[in-house]
């Protein structure tokens, strides 16, 4: 009933934008055309439902360059096909012409080609028709047989209904190229194809000739490393089809399911949109590359990648490996990947090895992978176990259930293998000995952690008891076990009214009800997200004095616990500066806290200064006044508070902007307080975002007010450079440190109008005295 609601919804859209656009002087929509006719530009064709247009547009920035294309009616931005990519027409003067003898035929204003569909000629009537998929189609008026359509010829776009794959037996590719630019169609660096050199297929997304992206091997439900797949199955068909003319991923859409595209931006990432007919705003279904695990061969070969452990740079060795270069795994320099700790033990078709079930991953790159569909697991381990170069095997079909069916057997490597949510077994094969150890290091696993805990409880008990004669009660132990009892919002509000380490103990933050915050995000409505971390997800609000707010939302698996959100709440409450986010209420329901700050409608200062068309809102002055913005903030937090706080996550996603573009230092859940002449402490427990971290830091644990400087010096970076320090694109560097003793950047420092600011920053990056000798050299030599 609600997909039905969507779909009138949508089609009243239509209506409107098609009385709209025929009221601004459109004058064809014609959905079938004969030879002889043509389109000049002004006039549209459109689809027999109303839901595709074809015409003439300029893209936004771009309005002298004139492109034939192909748009979703109702949302004239998603352009989904291009005709003439790599020529666009200077003026209005274009036409297309309908049944020449090369088909489809544009023109400018001189009768220059432009582009053609080079259609293969024919002596019978030929009619072109848009279709209501977004497919424009030759074909011969009499037979109904196809000389050409747009879906044959892909642009950034795939539509349900597309293909993505080849004909293995004419060559035919059909991939998707991004546009260079938001506004520039023509064929951009990133390239999404579907691999069918190796079987079971897999997406493949590439920058230039290199591999940046791959979605893990087909198992017959869905790739296995895109889970999120199964979240829309309802409304979307997906299918990998492998025939004699056709090795293919298709997509069809299900009965009253909104229109949807998938789209390769020009950033390199590959979204899944639906169109949400009311908010008439595109959702994002899903996104990918999602994170630094799905950079592909992320931590090399035997390498495995966990998302959430981000304070060893995601990567570990599977069991039974090591790192090949553990210098480089200590500076997180992963790529090398991981080394057999014992060799295999395998000749002349005996063997003692065995093989360890690795549960939960997205399988490795099959580019050295066979397939036998027909095999069952257990044939598939024999397989393996007799050929000494195996090194690993997986179901290739997990459609029946169980240990699934058909085998994947892998030969001298594996790479790119990460966990993901309802990943796959991976059989991973060892030597004997490591099955010992294994249980060896199973046992200290078990015994270690429970000879641990009883002393941490007996410790734990005896402190209460000293901690409640000496102060009359243990608040803190009250608020840390409210935080895990569902039902105990009141334990855990008074908590917070308790002594704490500001010196005190008013605590005046309003309490905001759940039902009023429900009511202020449309029940946490995906239109009213602003984004999402590990935190939890932010929502835009209006409370009921129509103040608009952002809602911080805690759920259970939120890597922000009952500590942090207390320290969160009080620091923030009592810390007031222009340059710090301010906080207006909080909320704790259940499992549920909340948080509610200021409205800052720029968002974060990443999504500028990382965005391609964002970065060119930021001009050098206003990146001068971010720097000094946040410069001051953590003057204060430093050193003009009352305390001396250490934010410890300082990065630019957590510097937010207002509508002047002033910035507010957002995010104190990991904040550390000094109190007296405390200047550095030690924690085992390492938190923040790797690439902001001090290497002392990152690698001992110790903090002190360096390791914020050390962030910001980072940040600062980001700023003047435009580029993350998590970018993974440098060829032949690291990362953002080391590209920038690149010459373009001496020459920002040498002539820039902020050269003595950016010559500072060098020296605050005090680690890397290397790369400020040699930008010195370069200076020198100039």
């Amino acid at each position: 009933m609600a997909a039905a609601t969507i779909k009138f919804l949508y089609r009243l859209a239509l209506v409107l934008s098609v009385l709209l656009t025929s009221a601004a002087g459109i004058v064809s929509n014609t959905t079938l055309v004969n030879n002889g006719a043509n389109i000049t530009d002004g006039e549209t064709m459109v689809s027999d439902g109303g839901s595709f247009t074809l015409g003439f547009f300029a893209p936004t920035g771009a309005p002298t360059k004139r492109y034939l294309g192909i748009w979703f009616t109702a949302s004239p931005e998603a352009v989904c096909w291009v005709a003439n990519r790599d020529r666009p027409l200077n003026d209005t003067s274009g036409v297309l012409v309908f049944g020449s003898a090369r088909g489809l035929l544009l023109l400018d204003g001189s009768g220059q080609t432009a582009w053609s569909s080079n259609t293969t000629a024919t002596s019978a009537p030929a009619v072109t028709q848009l279709l209501e998929s977004g497919n424009l189609v030759v074909g011969e008026q009499s037979s109904g047989s196809i000389l050409w359509q747009s879906f044959d010829h892909p642009s950034n776009t795939l539509l349900p209904g597309m293909r993505l794959g080849k004909n293995p037996q004419t060559g035919d590719e059909w991939s998707l190229t991004s546009w260079r630019a938001p506004n520039d169609p023509s064929p951009g660096d990133h390239h999404l194809v579907l691999d069918t050199q190796a079987l079971p297929a897999a997406i493949v997304l590439w920058q230039g000739n290199v591999k940046t992206y791959t979605t893990g091997p087909w198992n017959g439900l869905r790739f296995s490393g895109i889970p999120e797949i199964a979240s829309y199955s309802g409304m979307l068909s997906v299918q990998v089809v492998v025939r004699p003319d056709e090795v293919a991923y298709i997509v069809t859409t299900m009965p009253d399911a909104p229109f949807s595209r998938l789209v390769v931006n020009d950033d390199g990432t590959v979204e899944r949109l639906a169109w949400e007919p009311v908010s008439r705003t595109w959702n994002v279904w899903m996104r990918s590359p999602r994170d630094l695990c799905d950079s592909y061969a992320k931590c090399g070969a035997f390498g495995l990648c966990n998302s959430a452990t981000a304070s060893t740079q995601f990567c570990s060795c599977i069991d039974g490996f090591s790192p090949a270069s553990p210098s480089q795994w200590y500076m997180r320099e992963t790529s090398d990947g991981c080394r057999r700790r014992t060799p295999l033990d395998c000749s002349n078709g005996t063997t003692t090895d065995g093989f360890m079930v690795l549960g939960g991953v997205k399988l490795p790159d099959t580019d050295n992978a066979t397939v036998d569909m027909s095999a069952t697991l257990e044939q598939c381990r024999a397989r393996c176990l007799a050929n000494c170069s195996c090194v690993a095997y997986a179901a290739a079909d997990i459609r029946g259930g169980g240990d699934g069916s058909g085998c994947v057997m892998w030969t001298d490597g594996v790479v790119d293998v990460r966990y993901v949510d309802k990943g796959q077994d991976l059989y991973v094969r060892l030597a004997k000995s490591e099955f010992a150890a294994g249980k060896r290091r199973d046992v200290a696993r078990i015994v270690l952690p429970v000879t641990v805990s009883l002393l941490a409880l007996t410790s734990a008990a005896m402190y209460l008891v000293w901690i409640c004669r000496v102060r009359g009660r243990a608040t803190r132990l009250a608020f840390l076990q409210a935080a895990e009892r569902p039902n105990s919002d009141e334990a855990m509000i008074g908590s917070l009214s308790a002594p704490n380490d500001l010196g005190d103990d008013d605590f005046d933050l309003p309490f905001v009800s759940f039902g009023d915050i429900v009511s202020a995000t449309n029940n946490f409505s995906e239109h009213n997200k602003l984004g999402q971390g590990g935190f939890g997800k932010v929502y835009k609000g209006m409370l009921d004095d129509n103040k608009e707010v952002a809602i911080k939302r805690l759920g259970k698996g939120s890597r922000q616990g009952a500590e942090e959100f207390r320290n969160e709440v009080l620091l923030i409450a009592k810390l007031q500066h222009r340059n710090l986010v301010r906080l207006l209420g909080y909320c704790i329901h259940g499992d549920e806290k909340l948080l509610v700050y200021e409205y800052l409608p720029n968002k974060s200062l990443d999504s500028f200064i990382f965005d391609a068309a964002g970065k060119h809102v930021v001009d050098w002055p206003t990146r001068f006044k971010i720097i000094k913005g946040v410069s001051r903030g953590i003057l204060y937090l430093h050193q003009d508070s009352r305390l001396t706080v250490i934010h410890r996550d300082l990065k630019s996603s957590n510097i937010l902007l207002d509508t002047d573009m002033s910035p507010k230092i957002s995010d104190f859940g990991m904040a550390r307080i000094f109190s007296g002449n405390g200047q550095e402490e030690n924690t085992n427990r390492v938190v923040g975002t790797y690439g902001y971290m001090s290497p002392e830091y990152a690698m001992d644990g110790i903090f002190s007010i360096k390791s914020d400087t050390y962030s910001f010096g980072v940040i600062l970076l980001e700023i003047i450079s435009g580029l993350s320090i998590t970018a993974t694109r440098f060829t032949g560097f690291p990362n953002l440190l080391a590209y920038v003793s690149m010459l373009t950047f001496v020459n920002l420092l040498r002539h820039g109008a902020y050269g003595k600011m950016i010559r500072q920053l060098i020296w605050w990056i005090q680690p890397f005295q290397g790369l400020v000798r040699q930008m010195k050299f370069y200076g020198a030599s100039k």
